[in-house]
């Protein structure tokens, strides 16, 4: 729900579609403001509706940003920094989490599935989702080092072509075969199912087949 959402997909996809056709047509700080006005429109829309604008509301704060960097350093790509930023600080945190045994990813799924919190860190429930945080933080900083060296280019069309079709579609693809991995991993190990360990059963249990 948080790639295919109302509140997610297009507001991250259309103003970097909006940036690279202005950009074509008219130039980079034509792309750039393009860019900003169609964020804008997508809170304005989100806070219309009454749907959830947070995704939204961090873009454009995000755009917003960038691009003043860029006005005032004078330099386009300027405008892409958050996002390399964003990567670094993402793989940082992964890699954090592992290091206290608290894998993000056991995180992200107690905020979506609310399931109880004791349960992720069960020594036959961790090491999946310890795993998949590890893989989590590959990925980022796989993009940001990818970001960076296009970065150091200065083509802020480059840029943003590569922000299009390396980031959502790539994490859409990270979710799936998080999924995936993540369901395979924890039959294998052999834990409580969540209704197990809510219940108080003694193993042997019959594991989490179903969620991640």
């Amino acid at each position: 729900s948080v790639v295919l959402g109302r509140g997610g997909f297009a507001d991250a996809v259309l103003p970097p579609l909006a940036f690279l056709a202005a950009n074509a047509l008219a130039g980079t700080s034509a792309g750039m403001i393009a860019a900003l006005l169609i964020a804008s429109a997508f809170v304005a829309f989100r806070w219309i509706r009454r749907q959830s604008f947070v995704y939204a509301l961090l873009g454009l704060g995000s755009s917003l940003l960038a691009f003043v960097l860029s006005q005032v350093l004078q330099r386009a790509e300027i405008f892409f920094l958050p996002d390399l930023i964003t990567n670094l600080s993402l793989a940082a945190i992964s890699l954090l989490s592992i290091g206290l045994r608290r894998p993000l990813v056991a995180w992200t799924s107690h905020l979506v599935r609310r399931w109880p919190r004791p349960w992720y860190w069960h020594a036959r429930v961790r090491p999946a989702y310890t795993e998949i945080t590890l893989a989590w933080a590959l990925y980022f900083l796989a993009q940001a080092l990818l970001q960076w060296t296009v970065f150091q280019l200065q083509d802020a069309a480059l840029l943003a072509a590569l922000g299009l079709f390396t980031g959502w579609p790539g994490t859409v693809v990270l979710l799936i075969l998080t999924y995936l991995y993540g369901t395979w991993r924890l039959e294998r190990l052999g834990g409580p199912s969540v209704a197990e360990f809510r219940a108080g059963t003694p193993p042997p249990w019959t594991g989490q087949r179903r969620g991640f």
